[in-house]
């Protein structure tokens, strides 16, 4: 007896965070279909479970009416990893600030470089979420995202050491791992697991 409703943790082949409607090949995107409602929800500007269960149902009917193709952005969520992945960057960033404070307060100038750091992941959505990563970070900021070869272009304050550039480097790598192992596939954890690709001089790198 086929089930009238499959989730996706069921059925890999479905989209995370998604649903089989009826075993007919109707794919409902749930993130899709608790935006729909919340829309609904704040027309009628009152939260009571009559509206809910109405906003449910219109986007659900919505959904089956104008059936999505199936996409699969690439996220997966790992608890333990997103855990790993708060912890540093809230260690990262409060070793950053007194790192930079400390900078600031110093009486000679400091040399300020961009360099180039090529990332092993190339999805689009790693991508991004490494550089948002990156820049909540004090001290460097990204400044360019190179799709093409999966480069970052970091900006660097303290760039006066060679041994400072490839510290830059090597905490980008670092949250490119625990970004990936928060979100990413396992291809992709696989992938970060290994080495870090060669460094490429390109122009504006300040190494």
């Amino acid at each position: 007896m086929k089930r009238l409703i499959t989730l996706s943790f069921r059925n890999k082949d479905l989209p995370p965070f998604s649903c089989e409607f009826g075993g007919r090949g109707r794919v409902l995107d749930l993130p899709l279909i608790a935006w729909l409602t919340l829309i609904w929800v704040l027309l009628w500007s009152s939260l009571n479970w009559a509206n809910v269960l109405t906003g449910v149902l219109v986007a659900v009917a919505v959904c089956l009416a104008f059936p999505l193709p199936r996409v699969d952005l690439g996220l997966r969520l790992h608890p333990w990893g997103i855990l790993m992945l708060a912890g540093y960057l809230l260690y990262d960033m409060y070793t950053s600030g007194v790192r930079v404070t400390r900078q600031i307060f110093m009486d000679h100038p400091h040399r300020a470089a961009v360099i180039a750091v090529p990332l092993r992941c190339r999805s689009d959505l790693m991508l991004a979420a490494t550089a948002v990563a990156v820049s909540n970070v004090p001290g460097g900021s990204v400044v360019e995202v190179r799709r093409a070869t999966a480069t970052v272009f970091l900006h660097v304050l303290d760039a006066d050491r060679p041994a400072v550039l490839d510290a830059a480097r090597h905490s980008v790598w670092r949250l490119e791992e625990l970004t990936v192992r928060a979100f990413g596939t396992p291809d992709e954890i696989a992938r970060v697991a290994g080495p870090p690709p060669p460094i490429r001089h390109d122009r504006g790198d300040g190494a």
